[in-house]
């Protein structure tokens, strides 16, 4: 029976062990904890945690480190917030209609996520704006003009009862 320390993945960019696992889970949670304290809980000296962590961030597997935001707060403060889950069909799925919808769809800050789905819609995109008439604003500029969008059917978020960025490779 292996061990957690025993633990090996390997992929085609190079192999990660337990302690690099256990990074990226700590890391997902709150990547604003100091090296010393990361090291100290992988049970690493803190220059080789640092090692470790550059390393990860070669392999691509840390995208980028970011501030998320309580929406819940922000809207308190801003006075308005809207999510909205976008379902979207297109009139035809060849790879150039979804690449050019899925393109205008990434370059609005308003889209926070964009997904290809199956079976189904073709496209889903979870959508933020500060309010209705600004989600108007957006369906307009993204839906209505492109006319190789056949339907567009949207859910607006009344709560959140969860929201996570985790991956999780170890327990469900």
């Amino acid at each position: 029976m292996k061990k957690e320390n025993e633990i090996k993945i390997t992929n085609q960019d190079g192999s990660l062990d337990s302690i690099d696992l256990h990074l990226l889970q700590i890391l997902q949670s709150d990547a604003s904890a100091s090296n010393q304290d990361l090291a100290a809980l992988v049970h690493v000296s803190p220059p080789t945690c640092l090692r470790r962590i550059k390393r990860l961030h070669s392999l691509g597997l840390i995208e980028r480190q970011v501030a998320i935001l309580q929406p819940d707060r922000m809207r308190s403060i801003t006075g308005a917030g809207l999510t909205a889950i976008v379902e979207i069909t297109l009139t035809e799925q060849t790879e150039e209609v979804i690449r050019a919808c899925e393109e205008r769809l990434t370059l609005s800050s308003a889209v926070q996520q964009c997904y290809r789905t199956s079976p189904g819609p073709d496209l889903i995109a979870i959508v933020q704006v500060l309010d209705m008439p600004a989600y108007h604003a957006l369906a307009q500029q993204l839906f209505t003009q492109d006319a190789h969008i056949r339907n567009v059917r949207v859910f607006f978020a009344t709560s959140r009862s969860k929201f996570s960025t985790a991956l999780n490779w170890l327990n469900a």
